[in-house]
């Protein structure tokens, strides 16, 4: 049935668009969008359709099983344009001639180019166009085509357009079971439907016979173009048999009460009825819109002259259905197209009743679902969105899956900052690592979850891979099950399946998984089955969204790209497979594939191949007093008292950044303020967790004995060790020792069931609580050798067995364990039997310590030392630290967080001298910024130049104006290398900040870093240097001590001609320089003679001149000859690998005889003969070939 009903409305449709004026085709799709029968996207799409064949298809197919209300939207389109259509001869003007006059016009218009939009927005008779390109070629242009319906519509190539565009713009829902119809356009067959006028004669179908019509002139059916389709593309032999016309195809102007149809064929029509004759067949046709064009006439009309012959007016039944049908009939009438008068727009005429098995069509001539057996229901084809009720089922169970999941102990959940960025090639181990962005940068690059899930123009039906990377602890996991959540509440609509994995649940066995399985046995929410589901995902890849949680947990991740991936997804292979067949876009191609991970994993082996990047930040200051109340939120005075604890602990209060530290904090207040004692935090994460396990021991010390907590924390530690060699944080309910360390576990808060997991699991409560539990471990367990805890720590390379630090804390929290007081540390954990070994212990460890050099160190393992000599709380082990840091310090590279600053900044308080920091590329925030500024200690500093002008911005705003003259004074920029964009706009606005009203100091000097900046150097490259170089030679001015300007890079800066002009322009300004580098920058004759004018002036400052690998010939080198005897300081002149030849080279000789004070001039030229640069350094042996 769908099929017939296709078959019918596509040639009505093509006709319609055909004979249309643009502007009635816009208000025919206008009011197809007004009537909700096309979506908004969906009609800007149609609009923008530069093929009209394209056109009539996708408008054919949203009219499927709507045909009837949508064919009198389209008269009443027409009416309302307030535009007649009419033939070309109509109004007594020749139609050829104006044809010719307006197309002439419009030969380099956009219908030159095929531009459909072009001729909708046009005011050009498409009837005329029709009559001009109808016009017969010279013979060398003669084209011959074949206008036979079938050949026309039945095309490989426009079925492939179609399909592609359908899936291309995003519209699939309306369209998802149209294989079925592609089906049959690419058949070489048609079905016939028999007896469609058996029981309607002539006499009930006309009130008159049809009269004799004269014969129609002949016309050509040569033409220069097809308006509104592509040319056709070759074809084979078979298809050119196909599409030859039959030689006797008479046709036959017809005229309907409303309409007139003309038929371009060019045979005489002979008299006849309309039934075809006994044995014919009347056959549905698909005619090029060449054939036919539609012109509505008055029901009084009878005849009208039509170029060479005659119309003949047949008025249809008002009982018809309201519909179009187009058939052709073997018997010598061709082309005849019918629809009924309609006096209401959108009335729908009942005079038939509809068929009980064709879904409610009125149609006589539509066939029943047992006509075409093979053929899916048209509901199925034709429903809103194309989804069955199956899919619709699994739709809404997923949707209730992820909306009833718990949120768990920890549903305090506050938004994280999410920032884009990118990766940077480590040039020292050729690795992939996340750039270190600036706090400006960051806050530019900020995104809202919804963000993160925005569709990216250009990378339609292709899978897009998006990963999130932040530190253990900083809330990923939490985030997805947001997502999720969030999905299920119908926030993400772009998205019709979500499945959520946790990567430890797929490390499974065997090699009989396919992606069928991944979606109904391996989700978190395994659900029925279902084929027609699976295929229907198969189908809109783009609707799926596959949730890779914890990638650092799953097995074997090495080897993803090229990991044997089959594009089957009804092949069976192991589950690595199946995840690098995603990845690699060979599976579901066209998902969005969602990683979370961390950013020192294996998985920063693969951020090359990721489309979107983006990197958890963790809380700001506001987001924590947010978190705390939420925790807090039934009372107010506890969340106050509880932020009064925590920020009288500077350092566990930096700590807050991360999510894990908040909430434990937040525990042990709740806990603290419930004995309604007066107390204090611990200083050290250390303390926190030792503090949180003893409350939990206390209130289980009357279990069966007196031992019973510590061994059970003895247990649960060896648990939580054995994990994390396996990388893993989750446990099953038989992994425990026993059921009293279960117990335990549960009762102490210290594992939470994991909602949504398939089989029964537990999962520790923070990451950080993982590292405490090993630490401990190592601190009490007799099977660790002492001579073994230094690798632990992890501060020294290691050649053998090297420790994997996927526990990343357990160093920090083993020297706190070890050093801190036994009484209120170990001793309360394991016992005073433990005294002895933990000494022991102690002795090893501050042995190790001790022998490091902090001088000897990089910036990220003096950091680790840092951190480990803040939480052991031992005096002699800080002061030992303290005193052997170096005077410069630079964290180049070395991510600065929040606890880094704290425990950096207490460091260089204790050291008792100066220093100078570094603190470039290290993604400080602006409060850890201030922090380590305004110390008295730190003699200067250099920082990123937008975040430091940040910094003045917001010390001006709160009236800290000591600090403000500090930090200022402080600063420095010397030396300093433009190696971006950002660089030149940075250095920019330092200049600009003086002048302006916001300036940080109030004073004409110049700002220090300004007036102290002796080294600049430009290194942007060929693409950006001639684009930077203006801006910075704007600038230069305002560096009265520059002593060098260094404009050479290995890439080539190519300032050329223009860039030498402007420097020149300002050299004299440049009292101080002394070095100028100008090499490799195509500097030619133009650029050497600009700068030989401006040479003078750096007369007595300038030492080194150096115009290496340039492009000056005779000309240049002759000024520059020319002004050598006036530069009385020049000392090194180089002009090798320049274009000059012997006559310039003589004349540098000749000028260095009089400047007796240069003393090198390098001039080797591949241009100058060897002999001759020979001969000349005879001359003057201060000349170099080197």
């Amino acid at each position: 049935m769908v099929m017939d009903q296709f078959k019918t409305i596509l040639p009505q449709v093509r006709a319609l668009l055909s004979s249309a004026w643009p502007a009635q085709v816009r208000s025919f799709l206008d009011g197809l969008l007004e009537k909700g029968l096309l979506s908004k996207e969906y009609h800007q799409a149609l609009l923008q359709e530069p093929d009209g064949e394209a056109l009539a298809r996708k408008v054919s197919l949203s009219l499927l099983e709507k045909w009837d209300l949508c064919i009198g939207t389209l008269i009443q389109c027409v009416r309302r344009s307030g535009n007649k259509l009419q033939t070309p001869g109509m109004d007594g003007v020749s139609s050829r001639s104006r044809a010719t006059d307006q197309c002439a016009a419009m030969e380099s218009g956009p219908l030159a180019e095929g531009s459909y939009l072009g001729l909708l927005q046009s005011d050009i008779n498409p009837l005329q166009l029709l009559h001009f390109y109808d016009q017969p070629l010279a013979p060398e242009e003669d084209i011959e085509y074949s206008s036979d319906a079938d050949t026309d519509t039945i095309n490989y190539d426009q079925v492939n357009r179609l399909w592609n565009a359908i899936e291309d713009e995003g519209t699939g829902e309306a369209y998802d079971r149209i294989a079925a119809l592609a089906e049959y356009m690419f058949s070489d067959r048609h079905l016939e439907t028999e007896g469609i006028f058996g029981n309607i004669g002539p006499d009930e179908m006309v009130n008159e016979d049809i009269d004799a019509l004269t014969e129609i002139p002949q016309k050509s059916q040569k033409c220069q173009k097809r308006l509104f389709l592509d040319n056709p593309e070759p074809q084979s032999d078979s298809w050119e048999a196909k599409r030859r016309k039959p030689e006797a195809s008479p046709a036959i102007p017809l005229v309907t009460s409303n309409s007139v149809t003309v038929s371009s064929s060019n045979n005489l029509t002979p008299k006849g009825s309309l039934s075809p004759p006994p044995g014919q067949v009347a056959k549905p046709s698909l005619p090029s819109m060449e054939e036919t064009f539609l012109v509505p006439t008055s029901p009084v009309l009878a005849c009208l002259n039509f170029n060479g012959g005659p119309i003949q007016l047949i008025p249809t039944f008002p009982t018809l259905p309201q519909g179009v049908f187009h058939f052709t009939v073997e018997n010598g009438v061709s082309n005849i197209f019918l629809y009924p008068a309609s006096s209401g727009g959108d009335a729908i005429i009942q005079s038939l009743p509809a068929s009980p098995d064709r879904h409610g069509s009125t149609s006589p001539f539509t066939p029943s679902t047992a006509d075409m057996p093979n053929m899916p229901e048209a509901s199925a084809l034709t429903s809103q969105d194309g989804k069955t009720e199956s899919v619709e089922q699994f739709c809404r169970a997923l949707h209730k899956a992820y909306a009833d999941v718990p949120e768990g102990p920890n549903n305090h959940y506050i938004d994280l900052d999410l920032t884009r960025t990118q990766v940077e090639k480590n040039s020292k181990c050729l690795e992939k690592e996340l750039v270190i962005q600036d706090w400006t940068e960051r806050q530019k690059a900020r995104v809202g979850w919804r963000e993160v899930f925005a569709s990216t123009r250009g990378q339609k039906r292709e899978t897009r891979v998006i990963a999130v990377l932040g530190k253990a602890g900083l809330g990923k996991s939490t985030w997805t099950q947001e997502v999720c959540r969030n999905w299920a509440q119908g926030q993400l609509p772009q998205y019709e399946f979500v499945f959520h994995y946790k990567c430890r649940s797929l490390n499974l066995p065997g090699n009989d998984y396919c992606l069928k399985d991944l979606f109904f046995r391996l989700c978190h929410h395994p659900l029925e089955e279902n084929e027609e589901v699976f295929k229907y995902i198969l189908k809109h890849p783009n609707h799926t969204l596959i949730i890779l949680d914890s990638f650092e947990e799953l097995e074997g991740q090495d080897g993803f790209l090229n990991c044997p991936a089959r594009p089957s997804p009804g092949e069976s292979q192991p589950i690595k497979g199946l995840l690098a067949g995603l990845f690699q876009r060979k599976l579901l191609r066209g998902c969005t594939l969602l990683i979370t991970a961390r950013p020192k994993g294996r998985f920063i082996q693969y951020l090359a191949k990721v489309d979107s990047l983006l990197e958890v930040q963790g809380f700001s200051p506001e987001q924590v007093e947010s978190y705390f109340e939420k925790y807090f939120q039934g009372s107010p005075s506890d969340r106050d008292e509880a932020l009064k604890l925590v920020r009288a602990q500077p350092y566990l209060l930096s700590h807050c950044y991360s999510p894990a530290v908040c909430l434990s904090l937040c525990q042990l207040c709740e806990k603290i303020l419930a004995t309604k004692a007066s107390a204090q935090l611990p200083s050290t994460l250390t303390g926190l967790f030792v503090s949180l396990l003893c409350s939990v021991m206390r209130a289980r010390e009357k279990g069966p004995s007196e031992t019973w907590p510590r061994n059970c924390l003895a247990g649960l530690a060896e648990l939580a060790w054995e994990l994390g060699q396996r990388h893993c944080n989750v446990l099953r309910e038989d992994q425990f020792p026993s059921a009293e360390v279960k117990e335990f576990a549960i009762l102490g808060d210290f594992v939470w069931p994991l909602p949504t997991a398939r089989e029964p699991e537990m999962v520790f409560s923070t990451f950080l609580l993982q590292n405490f539990l090993g630490a401990l471990r190592l601190s009490l367990s007799e099977e660790v050798r002492d001579k073994e805890l230094p690798r632990y720590l992890a501060l020294t390379p290691r050649k053998k067995k090297p420790y994997d630090n996927w526990l990343e804390r357990v160093p920090h929290f083993l020297t706190g364990l070890l050093f801190q007081p036994l009484s209120s540390c170990l001793g309360s954990l394991g016992g005073v039997k433990q005294i002895g070994l933990v000494c022991k212990r102690q002795k090893v460890l501050l042995k190790y310590l001790t022998r490091l050099q902090p001088g000897t160190l990089g910036p990220g393992k003096l950091l680790e030392l840092l951190h480990c000599a803040h939480e052991a709380t031992d005096s002699r082990l800080w002061q030992h630290v303290t005193a052997g840091l170096p005077s410069c310090l630079s964290f180049w590279g070395v991510r600065l967080a929040p606890p880094d600053v704290h425990v950096l900044g207490e460091a260089l308080k204790a050291a008792g001298k100066d220093f100078s920091l570094d603190l470039r590329n290290t993604s400080i925030d602006l409060r850890g910024l201030g922090i380590l500024v305004q110390l008295g200690c730190v003699t200067c500093f250099r920082a990123s130049l937008s975040d430091t002008v940040w910094l003045w911005g917001s010390l001006r705003q709160s009236g800290e104006y000591e600090l403000l003259r500090r930090s200022t004074e402080k600063f420095i920029i010397d030396p300093f290398k433009v190696k971006s964009m950002k660089d030149v706009e940075d250095l920019c606005s330092l200049v600009h900040i003086q002048s302006s009203e916001n300036a940080p100091v109030e004073t004409c000097a110049p700002l220090p870093s300004i007036r102290d900046l002796k080294k600049l150097e430009f290194a942007l490259g060929p693409v950006l240097g001639p684009q930077g170089f203006p801006k910075l030679v704007k600038i230069l001015a305002a560096f009265s001590s520059l002593q060098h300007l260094d404009l050479d890079t290995l890439s080539q800066n190519k300032i050329g001609d223009k860039g030498v002009s402007q420097l020149s322009a300002i050299l004299p300004e440049l009292k101080a320089l002394e070095t100028l580098n100008l090499s490799q920058n195509s500097i030619t004759d133009v650029g050497a003679m600009e700068l030989a004018k401006a040479l003078p002036s750096l007369a007595t400052s300038l030492v080194t001149l150096s115009l290496y690998n340039n492009c000056i010939c005779d000309t240049g080198a002759e000024n520059l000859a020319n002004v050598l005897p006036d530069m009385v300081s020049l000392r090194v002149l180089d002009v090798q690998y320049n274009k000059f030849t012997r006559a310039g080279a003589q004349q540098l000789t000749a000028s260095l005889k009089k400047c007796p004070h240069i003393e090198t001039l390098a001039m080797w030229n591949p241009t100058i003969p060897y002999g001759v640069q020979e001969h000349l350094q005879q001359l003057d042996s201060r000349i170099s070939l080197r």
